[in-house]
């Protein structure tokens, strides 16, 4: 029997690792070995936790490494593979990050408390070079656009919108494939319907498209 390849689970914001654990589950249904990696989303700079990624990862056996990473968690994916390019990596799946930056995070850090509240991480991601996934791997991308979310209150969002995150603001260039759910930003961690395009991804390189597949 093939090794079952390995999918390292990277949670956003104000998360820790537990969160991811329902996609888990539904990934090791579907063949993979799933890793929940917790990191210290407030504390931290993206480059710091970029190298606690690295070393998570340096400690794996796994001969391929897929990643998926949630929000924040994306970038962070993203992050680590520009600083410590990872010859293992398989394929990548960003949910619901904001790549293209925020305009709720924007909005938040007007405020010497607001940055407090978004952490060192987000802030670095918006004031720096936008980092690409490089050549060595493929980048999926999911998106929502169930508009129901915290970020509805802070700043009004273009539509369509996951309640957070716009699907613009998800944007990578040069992927291998992208796709929006009727999900909202959180209730995606927790959606069948996102672990069967997420499952479809890593195996082939493509999700599902359709409307019965939306």
């Amino acid at each position: 029997m093939p090794a079952r390849d390995s999918v390292v689970l990277v949670h956003g914001l104000w998360m820790t690792g537990w969160v991811m654990s329902p996609l888990g589950r539904r990934l090791r249904n579907c063949g993979f070995d799933p890793y929940l990696f917790s990191y210290p989303s407030l504390r931290g700079s993206l480059s710091q936790n970029a190298l606690l990624l690295s070393r998570f990862i340096a400690g794996m056996t796994a001969p391929r490494i897929h990643f998926i990473g949630h929000s924040l968690g994306g970038l962070l994916v993203l992050q680590m593979l520009a600083e410590y390019p990872e010859s293992r990596t398989g394929r990548v799946i960003l949910a619901g990050s904001p790549y293209n930056g925020s305009l709720a995070a924007k909005k938040i850090s007007a405020t010497a408390l607001g940055r407090r509240f978004l952490g060192p991480s987000m802030l670095q991601w918006m004031e720096q070079k936008l980092p690409g996934a490089g050549t060595a791997c493929q980048l999926g991308i999911i998106a929502g656009q169930r508009s129901l979310g915290g970020g509805r209150l802070i700043s009004r969002l273009p539509k369509p919108n996951d309640g957070v995150v716009t699907v613009e603001e998800t944007r990578v260039p040069d992927i291998a494939d992208q796709i929006v759910l009727d999900v909202n930003h959180s209730g995606m961690l927790f959606s069948a319907g996102l672990a069967r395009q997420a499952c479809s991804f890593l195996r082939t390189g493509r999700f599902l498209h359709g409307p019965r597949h939306s």
